[in-house]
C-alpha cells in the first residue's frame, strides 16, 4: 500500500487555450478540466488506477466535495478536520504544451490539524509499503515540518519518500542526514536551489544531475530520483547512477507528470524491479502524462517502459 500526504491539496482547474496566451487579450478557452488533486492525491489516483491499494491523507472537512470526489473515484481518504476548502489552482496550457499554473496559497492549518496528519501516518506507517509526503505546505505550517515528519515517521519504520520544493526543500536538506528519507525527487530547478547550480546545466546535462544528487546521498538519502523535464531523469544511489531518456512525446499538459515519475519509480520498488527497470518506469509515466490533458494520471495500458532508453552513468567522468 502506498500512503500519500497532501497537506495542500487543490481543486486543479486546467484551462486549455487554442491559441497562445496573449497578456491583456480577451481569449476562448478551447476546454476547461477541474479535478480534485495536489501531488499526493495524484500519486494515489495513479496508484489505485495500477492495482495498488493507496491511502489518501488530507487536511479538509469530511464532507467536503473534494473528498467526496476522491471516494467517488475509488480512493481511499482520511482527511483531517480543517477550516476552508481546499484552495483552487489553475493552469493555462497553450497549443504547443507551454504550461501557466497559478497557485493560490490555500487555507490555514492550526497545530491540531498537524498533529491529526501526523498521527494518521504514524498509524499506518508499519503497514505501507511506502509514505510519500509531497508538495507545498499550506499557510500556518512551519518550513521545516516535513523535516519533522521524516524524523518521527523513521521511527515507525516506514519507508519514505519526499517531493517538495521551495523552502520546505531547504528546511529538509539542511537537516541531514536526521531528517534522510528513502527517497527524494527533485528536478533540476529544485536541485540547483541547495547545490548552488545552474538550474538549466542541470536540467540538460544528465551527468551534472547526477553528480549534484550525490550530494544528496552522501548525506543520507538512500535514493534520489532526479526529473529533467524533456530530457528525462537521473537515478542515484550508493551504488551508481543511471540517465533515462523518454519517447519522442507530443506534450499536452507537463502538470503532475513529476507525479506520475514518482510513481512510476514506487510501483517499480513494490514489483521488486532492478534500478534501471524502476527508472524506465518511472520516465514513461511521466511521459505519458506529458502527453494527456490537465492533471490526467496515466493509465497502466498508456505507459511503454520498453520505448525508454536507459544507460549507466560514470559519475568520473568530466561533466
Amino acid at each position: 500500500m502506498i500512503v500519500t500526504l497532501t497537506p495542500n491539496p487543490s481543486l486543479d482547474r486546467t484551462v486549455t487555450l487554442a491559441a497562445p496566451l496573449e497578456r491583456g487579450a480577451v481569449q476562448r478557452a478551447e476546454s476547461v478540466i477541474s479535478q480534485a488533486g495536489g501531488k499526493g492525491v495524484n500519486i494515489s489516483r495513479a496508484s489505485v488506477s495500477a492495482g495498488i491499494p493507496s491511502l489518501a491523507v488530507l487536511p479538509a472537512p469530511k464532507d467536503d466535495p473534494f473528498v467526496l470526489e476522491l471516494l467517488a473515484a475509488g480512493i481511499d481518504c482520511r482527511a483531517v478536520p480543517n477550516e476552508g476548502g481546499p484552495r483552487v489552482n489553475i493552469t493555462i496550457t497553450e497549443p504547443d504544451g507551454t504550461t501557466t499554473k497559478l497557485n493560490s496559497p490555500g487555507p490555514a492549518v492550526t497545530e491540531e490539524v498537524l498533529i491529526g496528519l501526523t498521527e494518521s501516518l504514524r498509524r499506518r506507517a508499519a503497514s505501507a509499503d511506502w509514505i510519500v509526503l509531497a508538495g507545498s505546505l499550506p499557510p500556518g505550517a512551519p518550513v521545516g515540518w516535513y523535516a519533522d515528519l521524516v524524523a518521527t515517521l523513521r521511527e515507525s519504520g516506514a519507508r519514505l519518500a519526499v517531493d517538495t520544493s521551495d523552502a520546505p526543500l531547504r528546511a529538509l536538506v539542511e537537516r541531514l542526514p536526521e531528517s534522510a528519507p528513502h527517497l527524494m525527487k527533485p528536478n533540476g530547478e529544485e536541485l540547483a536551489s541547495f547545490t548552488g547550480g545552474d538550474p538549466e546545466l542541470l536540467e540538460s546535462d544528465p551527468l551534472a544531475a547526477a553528480k549534484a544528487a550525490v550530494t544528496l546521498v552522501e548525506r543520507g538519502v538512500e535514493t534520489v530520483l532526479a526529473t529533467l523535464g524533456p530530457n528525462g531523469a537521473v537515478l542515484v544511489t550508493g551504488n551508481g547512477a543511471w540517465h533515462a531518456t523518454p519517447p519522442p512525446t507530443s506534450v499536452v499538459s507537463t502538470v503532475g507528470a513529476g507525479d506520475s515519475s514518482l510513481f512510476g519509480y514506487l510501483l517499480g520498488d513494490i514489483r521488486q524491479r532492478t534500478p534501471d527497470q524502476r527508472l524506465a518506469l518511472a520516465v514513461a509515466y511521466g511521459s505519458a502524462a506529458a502527453g494527456l490533458p490537465g492533471t490526467t494520471i496515466p493509465h497502466p495500458s498508456q505507459v511503454k517502459p520498453e520505448l525508454v532508453s536507459v544507460r549507466d552513468l560514470n559519475l568520473t567522468q568530466g561533466g
